[in-house]
């Protein structure tokens, strides 16, 4: 999945790394619908993560403060209150480039914001009845869900730092965004892991939950993407073979992850003795979040 890097790989690991959310600000004025230049449809395809992402970390954000009261191990609920922090930054950013970017291009992303809202708010909510251990149940396999989307979210936030985006001419508010994302996703890549762990550690919930979420993490992005292909003049006549063959080029290019990568990260997550430790690099997400223009303003 890695080929060119856009950021160096720091020499020494730093080691374990304190959480903390970082409030960052963007500027869409000046940024292209097609912002990674000579590719359209790489460009919708990774601003279709931007459709998908605010109402998924929203959900995380609620399954994980509905978790934390039962949470009696301190360093694993500070992990997880410097992880509900960040994700609530990522929902909040992500949002913005809903309306201040997709809008002003003449994008509407409502129709599908109003079926991620049904998937996080309705089809994964907590129960409300039911016994206790009904509900404990539940948020488990809640938990497990969030552990294998974050295994991807880790997958595609080591994409971006190592992506040809920056050097192929991408527009840099864009492409700091991803990277600033990417980066954090990959500094707190074992939180849900760990936290899912706590609650229920059974290898036959990991490997459930993970078939469940590779084919629908696809067939999201995918949706997304073909949502915003549709709605711009420039690749809306775009069919499904020509769509394929754009996101081969991309992958091509280094602007997208290859999906024979993607499926091999789900194979290592299988392994008995996997950890979200082997996805990534800590130094390498440090080194992006101490160069990384929003962040740098952020403080």
């Amino acid at each position: 999945m890695r080929s060119e890097k856009t950021v160096p790989t720091a020499a020494v690991d730093p080691g374990p790394v304190e959480l903390r959310a970082r409030n960052v600000e963007f500027e869409w004025s000046a940024t292209p619908p097609h912002w990674l230049p000579g590719h359209p449809y790489a460009s919708h395809t990774v601003t279709a993560l931007n459709l998908l992402l605010p109402e998924g970390e929203r959900w995380f954000v609620r399954t994980f403060n509905e978790a934390l009261p039962l949470v009696a191990d301190e360093p694993l609920a500070a992990a997880m209150r410097g992880f509900v922090g960040q994700e609530a930054v990522h929902a909040e950013s992500h949002d913005k480039v809903l309306w201040n970017f997709l809008d002003s291009h003449g994008i509407d992303p409502r129709p599908y914001q109003r079926q991620m809202e049904w998937v996080f708010r309705k089809l994964l909510a907590p129960k409300e009845s039911g016994s206790a251990q009904a509900r404990r149940k539940h948020l488990v396999e809640r938990l497990w869900l969030i552990a294998a989307i974050e295994h991807y979210t880790a997958e595609l936030g080591d994409f971006a730092l190592n992506s040809s985006w920056a050097s192929s001419g991408g527009d840099p508010e864009m492409v700091d965004l991803f990277c600033w994302h990417g980066a954090e996703e990959v500094e707190h890549r074992a939180v849900a892991y760990d936290v899912a762990n706590y609650f229920g550690d059974s290898y036959l919930r990991r490997a459930r939950t993970m078939i469940l979420v590779l084919p629908a993490m696809i067939w999201l992005v995918f949706r997304g993407a073909k949502e915003i292909t549709r709605q711009d003049p420039a690749t809306k006549d775009l069919g499904f073979v020509a769509r394929r063959r754009e996101y081969q080029r991309g992958v091509r290019a280094n602007l997208l992850p290859s999906l024979v990568g993607l499926t091999w990260s789900t194979v290592k997550y299988f392994r008995p003795g996997f950890h979200p430790d082997e996805v990534g690099s800590t130094a390498q997400a440090v080194a992006y979040l101490a160069s990384s223009p929003a962040a740098r303003r952020a403080g």
